[in-house]
């Protein structure tokens, strides 16, 4: 298992890359069909995709269901390219009003591999060093493994 690169490039930025062994169009699909993200964004707890509309100005929301309970997790698209770039708004049910900006970049490496950077910005240095010191590595790196199980299944 590769392990996202993470880093704190501005005051108040986390950027994560994590190169993927699949063509683009298959980590596309897996990051926007919400049958897919159900898979394994959440860590391997189950996902309930409550809303996904992938195009600017959609919704999205998302409960994790774990063993520690619920949390819950939404925000809106503001920028949708196919096969490039998403940036959507992020915020967690227990931090209401702390959002941050994600913008996710997609790069194909001509070899069948894509690369996919992360950015999210941050409202206050302070909101970016509390994500950091959540965990969100280790349930990254889990939700990232799980996604490389499902891009080896997929057609």
């Amino acid at each position: 298992m590769t392990n996202a690169t993470i880093t704190t490039p501005a005051e108040r930025e986390i950027r994560i890359e994590r190169v993927f062994d699949a063509p683009i169009a298959r980590v596309w699909r897996a990051f926007t069909d919400p049958e897919l993200v159900a898979q394994w964004w959440g860590r391997g707890n189950k996902l309930e995709i409550v809303r996904m509309e992938v195009e600017r100005g959609g919704h999205w929301r998302f409960v994790e269901h774990g063993p520690e309970g619920d949390h819950g997790f939404e925000g809106r698209y503001r920028e949708v390219t196919p096969m490039e770039r998403v940036v959507q708004t992020f915020e967690w049910d227990g931090m209401p009003g702390h959002v941050a900006v994600e913008t996710a970049e997609f790069t194909d490496l001509g070899d069948g591999r894509t690369k996919v950077t992360s950015t999210s910005l941050f409202h206050t240095a302070e909101e970016r060093d509390g994500m950091l010191n959540s965990g969100m590595e280790i349930g990254l790196n889990e939700s990232y493994a799980a996604l490389d199980e499902l891009l080896a299944r997929l057609p």
